[in-house]
């Protein structure tokens, strides 16, 4: 099922043995779309301290009381490493985390959960982390992509030929906890009208510009069936989203954010 990112934020995290925080925020993999850690605030429980938590490690989600529980204690979320969640994440940090917690590294492997699919198969409950083989340690020395969904919300939307509107929120798929769409605010093109934007139609990002570029013509965009903002769409209409941005995408390229 597609749901609106913002639903997510002031969700409640529980661990096997109490409540660990809420969610402030969400990092996603500008490489896949995939939503990759929720940013938890642990309000006074750890002095203010903001951890990460891992889609792999969640054992059950609640909707209807806004709760997420995963298959950690709040001794192994308190004895985590230490991430500033207010600066970028290295992967490094990253290699770090998922050691501490016997993860393997999404980065590594055909999956989008890396030698797994997302996102249970991975999880572990032990405090150990798994073994690895020597070489798995080694990391790539580029930035790790991760982006804040709360820094994104309000980037610029330009189409190839003017500009569109702004983000306002985005439909992930909560199985494979992948992003899907962007919600478009076009109040100040198409007055009151707001739509939905496949992922793949973005063809780069100006991260210093807060503006995104689709590969998509403004006529494209105005056939796009009107978002209600309800984070709700039936199979059939989302199939014919999904076909409306195939066929009117200029430049078909793969899945993927490239910066510019």
């Amino acid at each position: 099922m597609l749901r609106p990112t913002d639903h997510l934020k002031g969700m409640t995290l529980g661990a096997t043995d109490g409540e660990i925080g809420t969610v402030k925020d969400v990092y996603f993999s500008d490489q896949d779309w995939t939503l990759r850690y929720f940013v938890i605030d642990t309000g006074g429980w750890l002095t203010g301290r903001k951890v990460l938590i891992t889609p792999l490690s969640i054992r059950d989600v609640r909707w209807d009381l806004a709760r997420i529980d995963v298959r950690l204690t709040r001794q192994q979320v308190e004895n985590s490493p230490s991430i500033d969640t207010d600066k970028p994440v290295s992967r490094q940090q990253e290699a770090s985390f998922y050691d501490y917690y016997g993860y393997p590294y999404y980065w590594m492997g055909p999956h989008l959960g890396g030698p797994v699919p997302l996102p249970n198969t991975a999880a572990s409950s032990g405090t150990e982390p798994a073994a690895r083989h020597p070489q798995e340690r080694e990391t790539e020395d580029f930035d790790a992509h991760l982006r804040s969904i709360n820094a994104v919300v309000g980037y610029h939307i330009e189409a190839t030929d003017g500009a569109i509107g702004h983000v306002e929120d985005f439909l992930y798929d909560d199985q494979t906890w992948t992003i899907r769409f962007l919600a478009v605010d076009t109040r100040n093109w198409l007055p009151g009208k707001h739509v939905l934007v496949a992922a793949d139609a973005v063809g780069s990002v100006s991260w210093g510009d807060r503006a995104a570029r689709l590969k998509l013509t403004l006529d494209a965009v105005r056939e796009s069936p009107e978002y209600d903002g309800s984070g709700r769409l039936d199979a059939e209409t989302e199939a014919r989203l999904v076909h409306h941005f195939a066929v009117r995408s200029q430049d078909p390229q793969q899945r993927g954010i490239h910066s510019r």
